[in-house]
């Protein structure tokens, strides 16, 4: 018995998945514009033949809302579907931003701490204090995007939706 795996079943361990189509950007464009004008209650976006940015319309926003990017590429003689769902990037940026800014600091304080130690010093007494704290923060840093991804799993869901039905039909089975 065999199963055979469609390109979005992955997304299931990946948020990312690359398909090929036979279709050409412009009409891979007119059709996902037309999908999504079908669908406006549910759904909004931005279109255009090489980039399209869709996200669910709801009454709230936070700050982890998900979105689905999708990318249109030639590659060789195909045409590749790039899709990736996740917040924007400017939240990514944001919180890969706090994990290092947090893990720089919490080293630094911890070899102020170690090196104070060695050389049998007191200048820094507050070091190993100030490195649990940074330790503190980078969990806290976590649990919220954990947080945010919780918040936003039934918009994940929703966009996994519409992934599968504005573009799986267009894929190209290759062999």
């Amino acid at each position: 018995m065999t199963t055979e795996e469609t390109t979005l079943d992955r997304i299931r361990t990946r948020p990312r998945f690359k398909m090929f189509t036979h279709l050409t950007k412009e009409e891979y464009a007119e059709n996902l514009k037309k999908y999504l004008a079908e669908h406006k209650k549910e759904f909004s976006g931005n279109v255009n033949k090489e980039v399209a940015t869709i996200w669910v319309e709801t009454k709230y926003d936070n700050y982890w809302k998900p979105c689905l990017a999708l990318r249109v590429e030639k590659e060789e003689d195909d045409i590749v579907i790039r899709g990736v769902f996740g917040p924007s990037s400017a939240v990514w940026t944001f919180f890969m931003f706090l994990y290092f800014s947090f893990s720089i600091l919490w080293m630094t304080f911890f070899t102020m701490y170690y090196v104070e130690k060695q050389i049998k010093s007191t200048e820094y007494p507050w070091a190993l204090s100030a490195s649990f704290v940074m330790l503190f923060f980078i969990l806290l840093t976590y649990l919220a995007a954990r947080f945010g991804q919780h918040k936003g799993k039934e918009e994940m869901l929703k966009l996994r939706q519409f992934a599968e039905e504005s573009t799986l039909q267009f894929e190209k089975k290759i062999t």
